[in-house]
């Protein structure tokens, strides 16, 4: 199970980790002895925890089994049981894995790292799950440090070409936007022109999900690993120069894994 995999990197950042089903305690306990999960897990008898918080998945049958399954997510909460963060997706096949939480959460993972220099900035590129299945998402963050005298142009209200981190599109891969930490603002005295920039220290984060359609499954079911493949793309300038745009390719590979479907206990 992907969070027993994850639990020591969950506890070593401080955290704890408490898993909410419907199922009754002996179900649960077939589970977790059947995986050997470690950490405590919940019951919660006519979802009563699941409707309070608003996850009742309605679209079940209230006659069918699976009547009082939650949408699958994880909250995060603060030593006082306070509500500080969410993780949920739109579709119930798809989910945030614990790395990719703890990499929203700042933690800089470390599979697969790819380092890169050029004459305007360094980087380090990694992601946080090297292996996955269908509907798992995936987070890649890229630190970058600009030279001394650099900067690169960061989303705001101006035309010159911001700060990018590209994923080659794929059938079975879903994309999201790339998440942007805040920048400063840079005064062009030449032209008293002021611009957002990143002058110092920055780092992206760009979440992927592999698919789970029916097509997409499909499609990784006949492969044992993929290439997750991009490029940080920018143009830098300094206080007098602005050099040609320059593009830094970056790729991951995957190992595929198939979900586990098994019932409880078995």
């Amino acid at each position: 199970m992907e969070l027993q995999g994850r639990y020591k990197d969950i506890t070593s950042q401080g955290l704890g980790l408490i898993a909410i089903s419907y199922d009754a305690p002996d179900t649960l306990k077939k589970f977790s002895d059947s995986r050997g999960i470690t950490f405590p897990m919940v019951s919660d008898p006519g979802s009563a925890i699941i409707k309070r918080y608003g996850l009742l998945n309605d679209t079940m049958d209230p006659k069918s089994r699976f009547y009082g399954v939650p949408h699958p997510g994880t909250f995060v909460l603060d030593s006082k049981g306070v509500v500080v963060s969410r993780f949920f997706e739109d579709a119930y096949q798809e989910r945030y894995t614990a790395a990719t939480i703890l990499s929203t959460l700042g933690v800089d993972p470390t599979n697969g790292t790819v380092s890169a220099s050029t004459p305007h900035l360094s980087l380090k590129a990694s992601i946080s799950d090297q292996t996955a299945a269908p509907g798992e998402r995936l987070s890649i963050v890229v630190n970058v440090t600009p030279r001394p005298g650099m900067h690169l142009y960061a989303p705001g209200k101006h035309d010159y070409q911001v700060v990018r981190l590209t994923i080659d599109p794929r059938p079975w891969l879903k994309l999201s936007d790339t998440v942007y930490p805040p920048s400063e603002i840079y005064h062009f005295v030449p032209l008293d022109e002021r611009v957002e920039v990143f002058a110092k220290p920055f780092r992206l984060q760009r979440d992927v999900t592999l698919l789970a359609t029916p097509a997409a499954e499909k499609q990784l079911g006949a492969m044992t690993e993929v290439t997750l493949s991009g490029a940080l793309e920018y143009q830098a300038c300094d206080d007098k120069i602005c050099f040609n745009p320059t593009r830094v390719p970056i790729s991951f590979t995957l190992t595929l894994k198939n979900l586990d479907r098994r019932p409880p206990g078995e």
